[in-house]
């Protein structure tokens, strides 16, 4: 048995933890805040109680730790259930994506812990805390494309397993449509206004736009078509969505939303470093996206295989398998 925290933030860390869930050997029990998924991989979903509250005090427990305030009688809960949980099953392994409160509190359990690195700053205390008490740290990520200099001290434990994508073994129809473009919107969270695609499209009269999660317009459960057809793709600057880019190849556009400790800054600007992309820091002005679509479409580099898609899941669960043992 292993079991698995799922941040409830956005869609991100549950679709990675789907992916990598599949190719694990051992049944993997989720604890999470989010809704249970209607389909998963898991075989047990523990919905645990939200950690926040009006009379919520000392969150950060004099800076060694991110979210632990007293007076909140949900995170009292949701640590009793993992504890409960623990001394009931006794997993071989834990993941966490991610929570430094959850790792220190499974690791102080005595079991094996797997943490889940994030792109960004992550040099403060309670990240370090996190890493250090790691048995394993797996970077969803390519080390040729991002290497950050505070994971190096932790590069005996880390396996940097490549970009994991929900879509990575999707057969491609190899047509692109150079007149079409897709944006891409975070469901965590995005600073794009209501109408700023309509004025993107406006400034770019002959390019037929799609927008997925972008105000007034659905959220597409399966995105790989567009990704696949789509003669540029812009997408906000989250792990998933990068991925998902990148498995389809596609020439692409990434804005960094602002997120903690950079997050998705980091990635944006490791990918326009590499070559791989278009990288921005924020949404520009729409007049600006006729000139950020050439860039895109000039891109020769191969996204995928740079990004290391193929195989990234199956490297993370072996990686957690080692730890498990």
């Amino acid at each position: 048995m292993i079991g698995y925290y799922v941040h409830h933030h956005g869609v991100g860390h549950l679709t990675r933890a789907s992916s990598i869930a599949a190719l694990l050997r051992d049944d993997v029990t989720v604890f999470s805040s989010r809704p249970a998924p209607e389909r998963s991989p898991f075989r047990q979903w523990v919905p645990v109680p939200l950690d926040t509250g009006p009379d919520a005090r000392g969150a950060t427990a004099g800076g060694a730790l991110h979210w632990a305030p007293t007076g909140v009688p949900g995170l009292t809960e949701r640590m009793a259930m993992i504890a409960a949980w623990i001394e009931r099953h006794r997993p071989r392994a834990f993941v966490v994506d991610v929570s430094v409160e959850v790792s220190t509190f499974v690791r102080l359990m005595g079991i094996p812990l797997v943490v889940l690195a994030m792109p960004g700053q992550r040099t403060d205390a309670p990240h370090r805390l996190a890493y250090t008490l790691a048995d394993r740290i797996v970077a969803p990520w390519s080390r040729t494309v991002y290497d950050p200099e505070w994971l190096r001290e932790h590069s005996d434990k880390t396996v940097y397993a490549g970009s994991i994508s929900r879509v990575a073994d999707r057969a491609s129809a190899g047509r692109r449509d150079p007149d079409t473009a897709v944006l891409l919107s975070g469901a965590g969270g995005s600073s794009l206004g209501a109408g700023y695609l309509d004025a993107v499209r406006a400034a770019t009269p002959g390019v037929m736009w799609r927008g997925v999660g972008t105000p007034g317009d659905p959220w597409v459960d399966d995105v790989w078509p567009l990704l696949d057809s789509a003669g540029v793709v812009v997408t906000h600057g989250g792990q998933n969505a990068v991925a998902d880019v990148a498995a389809a190849n596609a020439p692409a556009v990434v804005v960094a939303e602002d997120r903690p400790f950079d997050e998705q800054r980091a990635t944006a600007r490791a990918l326009g470093e590499a070559g791989l992309a278009v990288a921005l820091d924020a949404w520009p002005d729409p007049s600006a996206w006729p000139g950020l679509l050439q860039r895109a479409r000039g891109l020769t580099a191969d996204l995928r295989a740079a990004t290391e898609i193929d195989g990234a899941a199956a490297r993370a669960a072996a990686a957690i398998e080692s730890v498990a043992g």
